[in-house]
């Protein structure tokens, strides 16, 4: 019997991940790796494979013919194994899910309703991710996610889990300054806070106002709900985030800027692979939040 040499397990993980993600930089993050040390990883494997899997300009990294080429035939073989090292684990006590979920979501509408879920099925126990790039790792580190998008990636199971409005938010003070009708000379001279993953809500909102030319002073942007609401309770500037984060936040130093309804571009989504919805604990938490009317 010929005993193969076996490929470098953590080379093909860093090669995987960085197809899938998109980024190398996003990809060392998720390993906690240094980019060299993610480098090094990479070059083991073309070493091993005896082929160039990328070419490299700056901090840009793109396949070659034969990294796709060798993506293809590797990915689908790595998921076979995931899976069946998953049907030799004991599930008996636990089950297990791995759910990506943006941090506000997570903390307004998905955490207050988890006391639920336990007494329903207290085997579920649930790995909670609020890194970014959840869409793009789903059916690798994690099973499931709920993102913020306008349209999910169509390979993937999804259901829409809401409609919004958008909303101006500020502070009380501020409010008050900028007054209760739209004024351009005001607004120019004012910060906008813009969430990474609502990259068009402040385009749609100047739209809707009638002020689509409108140059602000500043735009900051920020990848925390929490983050971006605390800033405008601060003073800080206008954040366009939709009515529901205002009406759950309940924060008395917030206020809304003018009486006009903006339909947001974007809506929460749960996503998963479609074959993952026959995975026990993807199936239990899927039909509990659709029940749950999250």
């Amino acid at each position: 019997m010929v005993t193969r040499r076996m490929p470098p397990l953590r080379a093909l993980e860093a090669f995987v991940r960085v197809v899938r993600l998109g980024s190398a930089k996003a990809a060392a993050s998720e390993l906690a790796l240094s980019p060299s040390a993610l480098s090094r990883r990479l070059g083991t494997l073309e070493d091993f494979t005896g082929k160039r899997l990328f070419t490299r300009q700056h901090q840009a990294m793109k396949l070659t013919d034969d990294g796709q080429a060798f993506f293809d035939v590797v990915s689908p073989k790595l998921e076979e194994l995931a899976q069946a090292i998953e049907s030799q684990l004991d599930h008996s006590q636990v089950l297990r899910l791995h759910l990506g979920v943006p941090s506000l979501f997570g903390g307004q509408r998905l955490f207050p309703r988890l006391p639920e879920l336990r007494k329903l099925h207290p085997r579920l126990h649930i790995d909670i991710d609020t890194s970014a790039n959840l869409e793009s790792r789903v059916g690798d580190t994690l099973d499931a996610a709920i993102i913020l998008a306008k349209e999910p990636d169509p390979a993937l199971y999804s259901i829409r889990l809401d409609r919004n409005k958008l909303y101006a938010i500020v502070s009380q003070e501020t409010a008050k300054e900028i007054g209760a009708v739209p004024d351009a000379e005001k607004l120019s001279k004012q910060t906008f806070l813009v969430h990474n993953n609502l990259p068009e809500s402040l385009d749609a909102w100047k739209t809707a106002i009638g002020f689509a030319e409108l140059d602000a002073a500043a735009i900051d942007h920020f990848d925390s709900g929490q983050l971006i609401l605390e800033a405008a309770a601060q003073g800080l500037g206008i954040a366009l985030m939709h009515a529901d984060h205002f009406t759950r936040a309940n924060d008395k130093r917030l206020a809304r800027l003018f009486d006009i309804d903006v339909e947001s571009p974007y809506s929460y989504w749960f996503v998963c692979r479609p074959k993952d919805l026959e995975s026990r604990a993807v199936k239990i938490f899927h039909e509990w939040l659709l029940k749950a009317g999250l």
